[in-house]
This record gives C-alpha cells, sequence and structure tokens, in this order.
C-alpha cells in the first residue's frame, strides 16, 4: 500500500499542494479568540452552574418542607393549649400537722341515750366496769334541735360532740349508746362529720349551721351490738372560683361485742371510737398544665423561623434566575462570537 501512494503521489504532486492550501485557507478563515475558553471552559462552567442549581433547588425543597412542619407545629400547639385548659390535672399535696382543728360529731341517736364519752391517749381503751349503765361524760357536747334541710317539715334532733385534736398522742373519743328497744329488725345510729367544732359554738345560728352540714356533708351508720372504729382523714378541695371546701374520708373497723352481763337483756349497746388516721390534711386542687409564656414563646420561635425560611426562599429564588440570565446571557454572546 506505501509503494501504491508513493507511486500517486509521484504521479500527482499538484494536486496535494493544492489541498494544503485549501487547508490552510480553511484555517485561517476561522478565528478563535481564546481557543482553550472556546472548548473546555464554558462546558466546565455549565456544570458549576448546574450543581449550583441542583443544591438551591434541595435546599429550596427540604426549607418548604421545614415550613411545613413549622405550620404543623403551631396548630398542634393551639390545639394542646385548648385542650389542657378545658382539662385541667388534678393535683394532691399533703401538710404535716401536730393539732387538728377539732371536728364535729354530730349523732342521731333517735331513741338512743348517751351512756358514756370519755377522751383517751395512746389507743389505750380501758375495760368497761358497767357496760350498759350511765358513766362519765367528759366530751363536751351540745345538744340541737333543727328542720330537717330536706323535707323542711319534720324536726330532727342531733347531739353534737367535740371530737379529737391531738394526733400525735393518738388521741381519740369512746362514746357508748343505749337502745331500751326498738321496733326494727336492725339497730343503728346515723352520725355525721364537719369540720370544725369551734365554729358550731361560735355559729349564731345554730339550727342554720347543722341545716347547712347535713346538706354539704355525708352521714354514715354504726351498728348495735358492736364496737365501730372510726379513723378519720381530712380532705381540703380548693375549687376554681377561690373557695375551699372540706370533706372527710374515714375507715372503719367493727368488733363483735361479746355481752357479758349476767341476766339477757332486750336493749342495744352501741360503741363508737373516732381517732385521726394520720398527720396529713390532704389538699387539692385543679391546675392547669398549659403554660401561656411558654406557649408564646414557642410560638414566636415558630413564626421566626418560618419567616427566616420564607426569606431564604426568596432570596434563593431571586439567585436562581439571576444565575439563569447570566448563564443565558453568556450562552448568547458565545454563539454570537462564534457566528
Amino acid at each position: 500500500q506505501l509503494s501504491e501512494d508513493v507511486e500517486r503521489a509521484s504521479e500527482n504532486p499538484t494536486d496535494e499542494r493544492e489541498g494544503e492550501m485549501e487547508v490552510h485557507e480553511d484555517a485561517s478563515s476561522v478565528i478563535l479568540p481564546d481557543s482553550e475558553l472556546g472548548t473546555t471552559a464554558p462546558s466546565l462552567r455549565f456544570s458549576k452552574t448546574c450543581l449550583k442549581n441542583v443544591f438551591s433547588v434541595i435546599l429550596l425543597f427540604i426549607y418548604l418542607l421545614l415550613m411545613a412542619v413549622a405550620v404543623f407545629l403551631v396548630y398542634q400547639t393551639i390545639s394542646d393549649f385548648r385542650e389542657k385548659l378545658k382539662h385541667p390535672v388534678m393535683s394532691v399535696s399533703y401538710k404535716e400537722v401536730s393539732l387538728y382543728d377539732a371536728p364535729g360529731i354530730a349523732f342521731y341517736p333517735g331513741k338512743a341515750r348517751l351512756l358514756s364519752c370519755k377522751h383517751h391517749y395512746y389507743d389505750h381503751i380501758p375495760p368497761l366496769i358497767n357496760p350498759g349503765q350511765p358513766g362519765d361524760i367528759e366530751c363536751t357536747t351540745q345538744r340541737i334541735n333543727y328542720t330537717d334541710p330536706f323535707t323542711n317539715e319534720s324536726m330532727k334532733y342531733a347531739l353534737v360532740v367535740q371530737g379529737p385534736r391531738d394526733v400525735k398522742k393518738k388521741e381519740l373519743v369512746f362514746l357508748q349508746f343505749h337502745l331500751n328497744g326498738t321496733d326494727q329488725d336492725f339497730s343503728a345510729i346515723d352520725y355525721l362529720l364537719f369540720s370544725s367544732f369551734q365554729e358550731f359554738i361560735n355559729s349564731p345560728e345554730k339550727a342554720e349551721f347543722m341545716k347547712n352540714c347535713e346538706s354539704s356533708y355525708s352521714s354514715w351508720k354504726f351498728s348495735g351490738g358492736f364496737r365501730t372504729w372510726v379513723k378519720m382523714s381530712l380532705v381540703k378541695t380548693k375549687e376554681e372560683d377561690g373557695s375551699e371546701t372540706v370533706e372527710f374520708k374515714q375507715e372503719t373497723s367493727v368488733v363483735n361485742y361479746i355481752d357479758q352481763r349476767t341476766k339477757p337483756r332486750s336493749d342495744q349497746l352501741f360503741f363508737v371510737v373516732f381517732e385521726w388516721k394520720d398527720p396529713f390534711i390532704q389538699t387539692v386542687q385543679d391546675i392547669v398544665t398549659a403554660n401561656p409564656w411558654n406557649m408564646i414563646a414557642l410560638l414566636c420561635g415558630i413564626f421566626l423561623a418560618l419567616f427566616k425560611a420564607a426569606d431564604f426562599a426568596k432570596l434563593s429564588v431571586k439567585w436562581m434566575i439571576k444565575i439563569r440570565k447570566r448563564h443565558l446571557k453568556r450562552s448568547h454572546q458565545v454563539r454570537n462570537h462564534i457566528n
């Protein structure tokens, strides 16, 4: 092949020279101001601009997602705050005391009669010497008649006794009642507890005071033929309007009384003991856990994040538009220059 080419060249030397001259003329007719800029630099610039645009779009979507999350947090925070306002949380606190304000114990004995009443200490109750016989009444008592608050017609007779005070010495009140006979199958005495015996003594309208107590406090019973042990605890409840209500919780235990009297009796004996359960006063109040200042601070932070995200998104869009215009302008200039 080489020999054939050589022969062809020797035969047509003029044609080869004419081809070389045409190539030189074509090369000289094309003017490239910056040969390196026209080949490699535009592609590199285009790749960098494309990467920047992609990165900006990704950032824009990320901040839009963050804005959506922030809007959801605002809605959820406001909803939680409204829900907590509707449903406050109950708070229970305990206050230890050494002396209670002596409560009032109102008995409704009916035909039964109080035989004895004594204060004892350290849970020591001596044995009864003459059960069923009148004994010492060492308690502060008050008898009162008042109209039934629920019917406003019938009269009620109440025997009000001062309750125990000293919780450290385990003070208790022991009472004995006697009922000579009853037409009922079951014999029991009703009683209720109210917060302060001293308020009852100082009240100018004791009948009205007892009517209010019966309307506000619950009543209980203790039966004949048993010793009923009542352990009280005090609960104070603070209402939304600032008022305070007091109620009693009690634990009762019943022990059978063995009647050792010589002759069989048809009467009934009632024994009841009142004692404080513990030295702690329980205070209950409703607390709204939603703090408006925390919510305001959280909302301010969320709105600040929203504004910053919106500002960044606006700047990103402006920057992308500016880069796009610059790229289009540069590519147009290069095409015009080449043409």
